[in-house]
């Protein structure tokens, strides 16, 4: 049986005397997990992504002989499959009419909508905070952050650092120097960029005074800081809220199709009122999928 909020869970708002009435008017961050995914909308059950490569380097012909023909590779397929996140409350006719403080009804909404958009937040950001575990794997079979991707043509790549160290001068020029390395699934070097660092509120300062600085940061050098100077970055670090790992920390890169976000059905809201009871109910339900599937969109390390 579902219990509807009644009078007696807001005895004190029932008569007049009180001065105010708070602890639902905080502000709220906008959609953090927006800066970092792909956003597209889905028609269907699931959504899958398919590796496709291209060609191998081309090889010399030596005169006479017959030219090489290559084949495409078709690999590993990555799959979004949508949860459906939903959300109600009841409140006693009572309540709504003897209430003296506020229109419970609208009040209670907007508490539903920040409930539905924290929990959005939560399962993108998933994504990263699972980015290093053997139970959530993408389509390659590992985890989003693995020193070993297999590639489609042989061999494996790395998106982590060799060594996990905290976010430092040092540690950020050895992955910005490893994406300049990438290649893609056919062995051929790519031209990954790094757009911007992805951290934890935690980090936030240390990563301020790294992109910032003019010279080397946390050193009595007279060295320029090579990372401000060649404008690698060119936006401000992007501080995601709900990140639990506090010394882990990412680079976002320019890869078409990294971290991707499907929204299946949009919230929306529905209110009735119940005949027998009188109850007013209010519901909110959407539904969306969160993950990757180029895992170089992301470089990370999990600090120390």
């Amino acid at each position: 049986l579902v219990m509807a909020m009644n009078r007696a869970q807001f005895a004190k708002l029932l008569q007049d005397g009180l001065n105010t009435v708070w602890g639902m008017e905080y502000d709220s961050y906008p959609e953090e997990f927006r800066q970092i995914f792909k956003m597209d909308s889905s028609s269907k059950a699931y959504e899958e992504d398919q590796l496709v490569t291209g060609f191998d380097v081309a090889v010399v012909k030596p005169e006479g002989s017959a030219v090489t023909f290559a084949e495409a590779i078709q690999a590993w397929t990555s799959r979004y499959t949508h949860i459906t996140v939903a959300l109600a409350f009841q409140i006693t006719e009572e309540a709504i009419e003897d209430n003296l403080y506020m229109a419970m009804g609208s009040k209670y909404t907007r508490a539903l909508a920040e409930s539905m958009q924290h929990a959005k937040e939560v399962n993108a950001i998933s994504v990263l905070n699972n980015g290093y575990s053997a139970s959530f794997l993408g389509g390659d079979g590992v985890a989003l952050a693995s020193a070993s991707h297999p590639l489609a043509g042989g061999g494996t790549a790395s998106n982590i650092l060799a060594t996990p160290a905290d976010l430092s001068e040092a540690a950020l020029e050895d992955i910005l120097i490893q994406i300049r390395r990438a290649k893609n699934d056919r062995g051929l070097p790519i031209a990954l960029k790094a757009q911007s660092v992805v951290i934890p509120p935690d980090l936030m300062f240390v990563a301020n005074r790294i992109l910032r600085s003019q010279g080397r940061v946390g050193t009595a050098d007279n060295d320029i800081n090579a990372i401000k100077s060649m404008g690698i970055f060119g936006a401000e670090p992007i501080v995601m809220t709900r990140l639990t790992d506090t010394n882990g920390w990412w680079i976002k890169t320019n890869a078409q199709n990294g971290l991707r976000f499907f929204t299946r059905k949009p919230i929306a809201t529905k209110m009735d009122t119940e005949f027998g009871s009188g109850n007013y109910r209010y519901k909110a339900r959407e539904r969306y999928s969160a993950g990757f599937s180029d895992w170089r969109g992301m470089f990370g390390s999990q600090g120390i």
